[in-house]
């Protein structure tokens, strides 16, 4: 029938955003994800970028969009904009980076501030594939934090392609099972709304 609203091509949009500080991978990491690409160039956001990808997740097809926003601090008013309407936050650091690791408890700040109530964060621990050398921040480092802050934790390198799609889906699949809770949770009230008289006002 021509007047038919065309059916979507996907079950959920998903917005994700990626913070943390200039230089720790985050455009590296949403460019390997999305294009299955990498370069060795350093990238500089500005101000803010996003892409699409297109996933299945339990059977669900999920329209993600990724948003990608600069860490120097001249951009933090616009970036901010940005975390309100975000249902997943991945948090990244560079393990060679020690200042960038300090930071994420900055960052943890600004989503408290900012972003919206039940927002699911990952905490990345990005650039896994330096030399041990110049690693500087470890592995248990980054577990603890993870469980202080009390958020799920992935070592990731966009280079070697490791843990990228398992961080993105790992975030992904947690957010969907809100949606689907939420869902629950509202036929549930109706329900219970249903139901015969004598309840509480």
């Amino acid at each position: 029938m021509s007047g038919q609203t065309p059916r979507k091509k996907y079950d959920h949009l998903v917005k994700l955003l990626l913070i943390g500080d200039s230089g720790v991978g985050k455009s590296c990491l949403l460019l390997r994800f999305a294009d299955s690409t990498f370069t060795s160039a350093y990238i500089t956001t500005i101000g803010i970028d996003f892409k699409i990808k297109n996933v299945e997740v339990g059977g669900k097809r999920v329209k993600l969009q990724v948003w990608d926003t600069a860490g120097q601090e001249r951009f933090r008013t616009i970036t901010k904009a940005y975390y309100k309407g975000a249902q997943g936050i991945l948090m990244v650091f560079d393990v060679s980076n020690e200042d960038s690791f300090v930071n994420v408890t900055n960052w943890m700040e600004q989503i408290k501030d900012n972003a919206s109530e039940g927002v699911k964060i990952i905490l990345l621990a990005n650039k896994v594939d330096v030399v041990a050398e110049e690693r500087v921040v470890s592995k248990s480092m980054g577990e603890q934090l993870a469980a202080k802050f009390g958020v799920k934790y992935f070592e990731t390198s966009a280079k070697d392609d490791h843990n990228v799609g398992e961080s993105f889906l790992s975030l992904t699949t947690d957010i969907l099972h809100e949606i689907v809770d939420d869902k629950q949770d509202d036929g549930l009230k109706l329900g219970e709304a249903g139901g015969g008289g004598g309840g509480c006002c």
